[in-house]
């Protein structure tokens, strides 16, 4: 259900303390692709959303139901326009927004996209990456007080899968899932030492899906594969997995785990539903990765479709309660996306947001089951 009234000045809640890395426990993600998908077309949902028109009125949104804390992103494409020119005007309406409300935001770097002239092969990829994280950290620490916090490149693994692999994403490339993964990886290790020599007191955020392939028996050598596989990303930066790329301790920071009702399934690639007995609990996963890494960990990216965004919400949060109180360093939970957006594919509405898309004159619908769910959600991190 959701209304075109928008949320009252003094908010459902205020964020709990209950965070030692973010100023509240719940994060608001704002879709930033812009990759180009198979018909060419170049995505752009920061534009697409309308919020870098209305990224100020969209923070206060946040700051309104009690986050505090967000994802957003540069989009490299715009900034970088070949020839050495490097301009951040598509960048600095959404800086001093979050400025502005006092909102503190993971700035992505890389989601999906990069400038069209470049062979994200190439060695100059990791070059001008580089170059473009060091000046956008820059930006960032002239604009906006404090600890800056950066993902130079958005689900690295899922990205090398995709794009080099199964030829979804760009580059579209077939039996390339090494050489691409191995590649962003030298490129997020060049953007973080470039941040590093601007704001050497910065953080750096590193997202992966987690999924989970049901075995088919007890011993499942492809079960054991699947998990391996997909920690490759985080190993490959802490140094453990080929570590010629250069990868040490220092590269993993804080460690963000995406995870959707789709993340589960069985061999044949159908879907394990939550109440399936074949499901595992996200806790599980979420102090697996914990105890792997012993880095501060975060539920990166979140959401579910239409009337189940509540009940989604509630299941995550309650899971990753279980988790912290066995031990593992969850610190938080970020609702990504945070607006409903159009799909990659079809471009139809895809009504995952707490908001929807804006009318004429700006205003987003509020989902007011979603909203009440994370008031409830808010209050019980208070009580504890």
């Amino acid at each position: 259900m959701t209304t075109s009234l928008t949320p009252p000045a003094r908010g459902i809640g205020a964020a709990p303390d209950s965070s030692t890395v973010f100023r509240s426990f719940f994060l608001g993600g704002f879709e930033c692709s812009t990759h180009r998908v198979r018909d060419g077309r170049r995505l752009d949902m920061i534009a697409a959303t309308r919020h870098d028109e209305l990224a100020l009125n969209d923070y206060q949104r946040l700051s309104a139901i009690g986050i505090r804390a967000a994802r957003d992103g540069f989009r490299w494409h715009l900034v970088d326009r070949g020839g050495g020119r490097l301009g951040f005007s598509s960048a600095l309406p959404l800086i001093r927004a979050a400025r502005t409300t006092g909102v503190q935001v993971i700035w992505d770097l890389c989601h999906y996209g990069w400038p069209d002239d470049l062979d994200v092969l190439s060695p100059e990829f990791v070059d001008r990456f580089a170059r473009f994280a060091g000046e956008a950290a820059g930006v960032v620490a002239a604009e906006v007080p404090g600890t800056p916090f950066f993902l130079p490149i958005n689900e690295m693994g899922y990205l090398a899968w995709a794009g080099g692999d199964t030829g979804y994403l760009n580059p579209f490339l077939k039996w390339h899932d090494r050489a691409l993964k191995r590649q962003l990886v030298r490129a997020a290790i060049a953007a973080m030492d470039a941040i590093w020599s601007v704001t050497p007191d910065a953080r750096m955020v590193t997202v992966e899906p987690r999924t989970h392939l049901a075995p088919r028996h007890l011993d499942d050598p492809a079960h054991d594969r699947h998990r391996e596989w997909e920690c490759e990303v985080w190993d490959m930066l802490a140094g453990r997995f080929e570590p010629e790329l250069g990868g040490s301790p220092r590269y993993l920071d804080i460690v963000g785990i995406n995870y959707f009702p789709s993340n589960q399934f069985h061999p044949d690639g159908t879907q394990i539903e939550v109440e399936d007995p074949a499901y595992r609990p996200l806790r599980d996963i979420l102090l697996e990765v914990a105890h792997r890494y012993g880095r501060p960990t975060f539920v990166g990216e979140t959401c579910a479709t239409g009337e189940r965004r509540g009940p989604w919400l509630r299941y995550v949060a309650a899971e990753v309660r279980a988790a912290r109180l066995a031990g593992a360093a969850v610190e938080g939970i970020c609702l990504y996306p945070i607006v409903d957006h159009p799909g990659w594919d079809h471009g139809e509405p895809w009504e995952v947001g707490m908001w929807s898309y804006p009318d004429e004159q700006g205003r987003r619908a509020i989902h007011l089951d979603y909203a009440q769910q994370l008031r409830t959600e808010i209050a019980a991190q208070e009580d504890r």
